[in-house]
């Protein structure tokens, strides 16, 4: 089995093709949707969702076989068909292309797999497998789920604002630092909890104009 290494990627406008009009694909087409993906889909018999999303022109749709031109142009490839002999065709013409691939279920095939994500806001976890058993990826994501609330996301989303206060105001990367760490160690996420959001934010100004003079 490969390593994998683990990589966060920004989809916005990427040239993204799934082969497979299944559930599976549909899936996978949904995500990269989410993402902000440019998807074309080509399956030999699309479902009423497919068909829907090309009327609404949020993709690219081809009801027919998979064709070698199909990756003209394309950047990241999904392919979701249980013929593993054409998967396995699809693969080389898009490895010769240099094309990343993602077979479904079929780890041997891939270049890349998807981890279980967990997502609050710009908070993300990933958790994989290395697809050795996905369904204990899958299991693990939701303990994560229980176990980083919704608080998470609004967590990060502070500090973000507290990250860009504190580096216009501190000219010694150094005191950026401490001050950010100091920051990390004041309970903020329980606050959040507690307390609610506003009150959260209201707080850390205070703190910012103690340690540097500033407020957000």
């Amino acid at each position: 089995m490969p390593r994998y290494y683990p990589l966060f990627l920004d989809m916005t406008g990427l040239p993204a093709l799934v082969v497979g009009g299944g559930a599976v694909g549909l899936r996978k087409v949904r995500t990269l949707l989410e993402h902000k993906a440019r998807v074309t889909v080509v399956t030999v018999k699309a479902s009423a969702a497919l068909r829907q999303l090309a009327a609404r022109g949020r993709i690219a749709l081809h009801e027919r076989p998979f064709r070698t031109s199909d990756l003209r142009g394309k950047r990241i490839l999904y392919v979701a068909t249980n013929d593993r002999a054409l998967n396995r065709r699809i693969r080389a013409d898009a490895r010769r292309r240099g094309i990343l691939i993602n077979v479904v279920d079929d780890p041997e095939l891939c270049d890349f797999i998807v981890p279980s994500i967990v997502r609050r806001g710009r908070f993300v976890a990933a958790v994989s497998t290395e697809g050795a058993c996905p369904a204990y990826a899958k299991r693990l994501r939701r303990e994560l789920e229980k176990q980083f609330d919704p608080a998470y996301g609004q967590y990060v989303a502070l500090l973000a604002a507290a990250r860009r206060a504190i580096l216009r105001r501190a000219a010694d990367p150094k005191k950026s630092v401490r001050v950010l760490n100091r920051l990390l160690d004041a309970g903020l996420l329980d606050w959040i909890r507690e307390k609610g959001l506003k009150s959260a934010r209201r707080h850390m100004s205070a703190l910012l104009r103690m340690w540097l003079g500033t407020a957000l």
